[in-house]
């Protein structure tokens, strides 16, 4: 088995979001690393990044068994006094109409595991009483879905918590460099083994070992791990409350359809804006990456967020969410609109490995939209990973596999949380406005 890196040798991380930040901040506090450089077009946290704006839902509620205990000791971590100014407990819900998989799923995982969490079901003819009686804010009929919902949940302020572990890390000893001495376009390499990475700004910087916890722009760096990762996109909106408003709509959970994928966020404590959102199959784009190579990706030069332009059938489908759950507001015009970057991956499991050929190079990526919420406790069971510590069973289910040729459509089918139409390609002229 290859060696541990030497815990002073130099080490680049490329990605300044969950992945990256906390696996810096685990290795520089906990474990004696001193010689960490964290790279990335932007300060943290980075405007087009997955980890980004002002809520991300935190939720225990998985079918899969390993997912459910990590998020159970991830709440216990945002509750706590180190992450609790950053967490909003507002409860959180899941609803149906149509019977979800998904929902079954865990519901049979509760079953069989003896799960103790404070999950209540409520079927189709109760769910609609008991969720207002509940959360007076909630405005969307009830009376035909089957709701899952805990008082344990709700959201955390990502854009906050982000800019916090940042914090944390430069005072652990952790470097940044950002702009275009920070953009990497390619990696170094002698041999079979990674040396480093070249830069936006033409300058090499060297490494013992080069981490990439690039999300969506994973595959614009490492040709050959296609089909094991895929950037996609997932339309976000908000739409604007005045003080009143906010304050009579507050008192609700965090709910998603998991019939259309889409979900919403009580308002904004701050601004008084709805955020919705879908977890979907997204859209894809198609980026010429060398001769015969396209890819998905969002652009590396330039910020991803800032057009404020979605697909025609990406904003419909907001609006059309916006309409359940906010049927007083559902009309109102969007304050913003963009494009949120997934890193899918086959089963929506995280890819957490050395690269399987390729010495000196460390996958730390492959968030599928849900890693968010183990900020507090990730950073550790990634850098068990990259110490090759991890228990067998985490070592399994985050390993970098190059998976199998075909179809990226089928392949990326997830863990059956998704809701919405299959991933759809973008047109020429969508993707240009982009």
């Amino acid at each position: 088995m290859p060696s541990t890196p030497s815990k002073d040798a130099p080490l680049i991380i490329v990605g300044a979001g969950v992945f990256g930040l906390s696996l810096a901040y685990d290795l520089a506090t906990n474990r004696s690393y001193t010689n960490i450089t964290v790279l990335d077009r932007y300060m943290p946290p980075v405007p087009d990044g997955s980890s980004v704006d002002v809520s991300r839902i935190i939720r225990s509620e998985y079918a899969d068994p390993f997912y459910s205990a990590l998020a159970v000791d991830a709440l216990a971590e945002w509750r706590s006094s180190n992450w609790a100014s950053q967490y909003h407990e507002s409860g959180f819900m899941m609803l149906s109409a149509g019977n979800s998989p998904y929902m079954q799923g865990y519901r049979s995982m509760r079953q069989e595991q003896k799960s103790q969490q404070p999950m209540e079901l409520f079927e189709a003819h109760e769910a609609d009483k008991r969720i207002k009686t509940l959360y007076p804010g909630v405005q969307t009929d009830l009376k035909d879905a089957a709701v899952m919902h805990n008082n344990m949940g709700g959201w955390a302020n990502a854009h906050d918590a982000i800019r916090g572990l940042a914090t944390r890390c430069s005072l652990a000893g952790v470097s940044f460099v950002t702009g275009a001495h920070g953009t990497v376009v390619s990696l170094e390499k002698v041999g079979s083994r990674i040396t480093g990475v070249q830069t936006a700004a033409g300058t090499k910087i060297f490494a013992d070992t080069v981490v990439l916890a690039t999300g969506a722009w994973t595959n614009g760096l490492v040709p050959d791990m296609n089909h094991n990762i895929m950037a996609v996109g997932q339309p976000v909106g908000f739409i604007q409350l005045s003080p009143d408003e906010a304050k009579r709509m507050s008192a609700m959970p965090v709910m998603v359809n998991m019939d259309t994928g889409v979900f919403c966020f009580p308002p904004t404590p701050d601004t008084h804006q709805l955020k919705l959102a879908r977890h979907g199959f997204g859209f894809a784009t198609q980026v010429q990456v060398g001769p015969g190579r396209v890819i998905s990706t969002p652009k590396l030069r330039g910020n991803n967020a800032a057009t404020g332009y979605l697909p025609d059938d990406a904003e419909k489908a907001l609006r059309e969410g916006a309409k359940f759950f906010f049927p007083e507001v559902g009309d109102r015009p969007w304050a913003n609109l963009r494009m949120c970057w997934y890193t899918d991956t086959p089963k929506s499991d995280f890819m957490v490995d050395y690269h399987p050929d390729t010495e000196g190079l460390f996958f730390a990526t492959g968030g599928s939209g849900h890693a968010f919420k183990f900020l507090p406790v990730l950073g550790k069971h990634i850098a068990d990973c990259f110490e090759r510590k991890a228990s067998p069973e985490l070592q399994n289910k985050w390993a970098a596999r190059r998976g199998e040729s075909g179809n990226s459509k089928r392949a990326m089918s997830g863990d059956g949380s998704r809701g919405g139409p299959q991933m759809r390609v973008l047109t020429g002229k969508e993707q240009a406005k982009l």
